[in-house]
């Protein structure tokens, strides 16, 4: 059976400042990250529709990362290994799906939706009496969850000890998710499929937990960096995205041609 958990992320922040703030994160995050060869190469970005979502950004995108896997997988992936990742963005909806073609029994699919609450709503994501049973539910508290890769801790990007100069919001007390002001929260339902006998348990429950992770550290920094992107306006974090996809892409090439 496919490992599926829906994850429940808060944040101090409104459902359209939020939107600012995740572009932001991305396309510095992705830069950041990048580099020897591996990273975030953006592939295509471009407008779609949806007759049920409206409009909204598709974005593809392929995550070279060969050396960043566990040993085990690292084994069986060469090094021009890299993870397809397509995004149809019809924000406050989103969903995103991961493939591999050097190993197609792997497939993550991701639903998310935002709302302006603290992770309250029983059944933000519309799933049905089945997936209610089935799924997994995680919160992921971007305060005083611990990252499991210390060489990502900054405290500078701790919501423990951040204060924002410019919204005055933070640092975030032990149990801040009650009575914080404004706040809201990503809905992730995640599916992770490899369906490989002998493996599937393992290498599901890894995809996952990287997952997790992933939330964990660009939540955090999402709101850490609040101070560098409150005020934008989508334009202009749209054209911030853009000079980023365009360094990081050559990053890439950069590191390719040597």
């Amino acid at each position: 059976m496919v490992l599926c958990k829906e994850y429940r992320i808060c944040m101090p922040l409104t459902v359209e400042e939020y939107r600012i703030g995740q572009l932001y994160m991305i396309a510095r995050h992705s830069l950041e990250q990048s580099g020897d060869g591996e990273g975030v190469e953006v592939v295509e970005s471009s407008e779609c529709e949806d007759p049920a979502h409206g409009k909204g950004q598709y974005t593809e995108k392929r995550i070279h990362l060969s050396s960043r896997l566990p040993y085990w997988v690292q084994s069986v992936c060469p090094r021009v290994f890299y993870i397809t990742e397509k995004s149809w963005n019809y924000y406050p909806f989103t969903i995103t799906e991961y493939t591999c073609s050097f190993v197609p029994m792997l497939s993550i699919s991701i639903k998310t939706k935002y709302e302006n609450n603290n992770g309250c709503s029983e059944n933000c994501l519309g799933l049905s009496k089945e997936e209610l049973q089935t799924r997994l539910l995680e919160e992921v508290d971007i305060a005083f969850d611990v990252l499991s890769n210390q060489n990502h801790y900054k405290k500078e990007e701790d919501p423990k000890f951040f204060k924002s100069e410019k919204t005055g919001r933070g640092p975030l007390i032990e149990g801040w998710r009650g009575d914080t002001k404004p706040i809201m929260c990503s809905y992730k339902l995640v599916n992770a499929s490899f369906e490989v006998w002998g493996f599937q348990t393992k290498v599901e429950d890894f995809i996952q937990r990287s997952i997790r992770d992933v939330l964990l550290l660009g939540h955090r920094q999402a709101f850490t960096w609040i101070d560098e992107w409150y005020g934008m306006t989508l334009e202009d974090v749209r054209a911030f995205e853009k000079q980023k996809q365009a360094e990081t892409n050559e990053k890439l090439k950069v590191a390719g041609d040597n």
